[in-house]
């Protein structure tokens, strides 16, 4: 996470809601390969994290019942030094992210199912909820047939850290100039992300 005290993010509620609206994330784990990373789709379920991946992918053997470091990230983007009113400026890029640190339990096929459920009736839900998929539609041997393929994992925090990054340590006037100059660049999000979270607002 980002080393300037400014942009921590320190709401482990909210950390959780973002994880869980965002929906994917990148998974870093050391086999015996050596480093290995994943990405996956994941669900947060009384505060764990649940993810799974293809037996086949070459992470999932570093990541079975190993410490494994989650990051999650969105809205991100560039930021001109033409953007400030201050003098001798540099470029800087305006993110948001979540890492989760734990240990990345296997689980049984039962409650891989479950996951599975509730993963689609997630995303189902947002973006087609008048006709969302389940597994109901195939055939249950081929949705078996899926399901051996994969390996599904939980992982109970033992960290969770969080950086927003959006000029807070900045004065007004750069602020002003800052969400203007993202307006215009047509970065509305950020330029919303920047006044929000400036503690002057």
């Amino acid at each position: 996470m980002h080393p300037n005290s400014a942009f921590d993010w320190t709401d482990r509620a909210e950390m959780l809601a973002f994880v869980a609206e965002r929906g994917f994330a990148h998974i870093f784990a050391i086999g015996a390969q050596g480093p290995r990373v994943a990405h996956a789709p994941l669900l947060i379920a009384d505060g764990k994290a649940q993810f799974h991946l293809a037996r086949r992918n070459r992470a999932a053997e570093a990541v079975a019942g190993n410490r494994v470091l989650l990051s999650i990230s969105a809205l991100d983007g560039y930021h001109s030094a033409n953007w400030y009113v201050s003098d001798d400026q540099v470029p800087t890029w305006h993110y948001q992210a979540v890492e989760i640190e734990g240990v990345a339990r296997p689980i049984d096929s039962d409650l891989l199912v479950d996951q599975l459920d509730r993963l689609s009736a997630h995303f189902e839900d947002r973006f087609q909820p008048d006709n969302p998929w389940t597994r109901a539609k195939m055939d249950p041997r081929r949705f078996d047939a899926f399901t051996r393929a994969i390996i599904g994992f939980e992982v109970d925090p033992t960290a969770i850290r969080g950086t927003r990054k959006f000029n807070q340590h900045k004065a007004a006037a750069d602020i002003e100039a800052n969400v203007r100059g993202q307006s215009e660049a047509g970065r509305a999000d950020i330029a919303e992300a920047i006044r929000l979270n400036w503690p002057g607002k």
